[in-house]
């Protein structure tokens, strides 16, 4: 299993890399949006939408919402870096509220228990995922940005894994996600303060903007928001009575069970250069 996992997961970085370094903003746009588009269609059945035409539906009218968002936000042209901070804000905030509903589980199930509820999170939970994405692109040095915030959220993951697996002891959260442990989370945000500092080392150019200390915070941020996403789905999956979101990714499970990390991290990491002045 975990040779399938690094045998997809490599067959997907490279596509990613390839397709952020060699495709126009709007062409990108469009391919990330067919990505949260997949999730969505995942998201339906996590919402407790059964029959294919229901779930067809749900992604139909996910597309028409991201074709309205784009429209509004940028007339039909490339959306200016100020017409995302409402969003962004409003993504951090929802994020702030769903860490209470995870660290009260399971007394807060009965919010995620209403099929409509989830659904309607689903929405904006990719939604705000994919503008934040956007948003990074707008920004000098973009492709970089977003490389380097999905290799974050990668570390987090993978150093969670590795080290929960070999000196986990302590349970994170048992009631949500009985296999994650704190030596785990910790592992993961060490991955991801070491990414912070090479970085800051490799690429003065790029983070001239940013001071060590501010990016050794964002780093924090973007490794605990990750986090968050992943237990979030976890969350919902327990709900609807889910083991995965699908099996799109040979190993991985869904596509939701990959970039679950991304679309907490990624509003989190948007936000944070915003009003670090990026």
């Amino acid at each position: 299993m975990l040779r399938q996992r690094v045998i997809t997961g490599v067959i997907l970085a490279v596509a990613f890399v390839a397709a952020v370094f060699f495709l126009r903003l709007e062409a990108l746009a469009a391919l990330l949006g067919a990505v949260s588009v997949a999730g969505a269609w995942e998201w339906s059945g996590l919402s407790g939408i059964k029959a294919p035409l229901g779930r067809a539906v749900y992604a139909g009218f996910y597309v028409g919402l991201l074709a309205t968002t784009w429209l509004v936000l940028g007339s039909g042209e490339v959306p200016a870096s100020d017409a995302f901070q409402p969003w962004l804000g409003a993504a951090c905030f929802f994020w702030s509220v769903v860490m209470l509903a995870v660290e009260s589980y399971p007394a807060s199930a009965r919010i995620w228990r209403s099929r409509a509820s989830r659904a309607v999170f689903g929405l904006f939970i990719l939604a705000t995922t994919w503008l934040s994405t956007i948003f990074l692109l707008t920004l000098p040095s973009g492709t970089v940005l977003l490389v380097l915030l999905v290799l974050a959220v990668a570390l987090a993951d993978i150093g969670a894994y590795f080290v929960g697996r070999r000196w986990g002891r302590h349970k994170l959260a048992i009631k949500v996600s009985p296999g994650k442990t704190w030596e785990g989370f910790w592992g993961g945000v060490a991955s991801v303060v070491t990414l912070t500092l090479v970085v800051a080392y490799v690429l003065p150019k790029h983070m001239a903007h940013l001071s060590l200390v501010t990016l050794v915070l964002m780093g924090l941020a973007v490794a605990g928001a990750s986090v968050l996403g992943d237990l979030t789905v976890s969350m919902v999956k327990r709900e609807s009575g889910m083991k995965d979101s699908g099996t799109l990714l040979p190993g991985h499970g869904g596509l939701l069970d990959r970039i679950d990390g991304l679309c907490s991290a990624a509003p989190v990491f948007a936000l944070g250069l915003l009003l670090a002045g990026y």
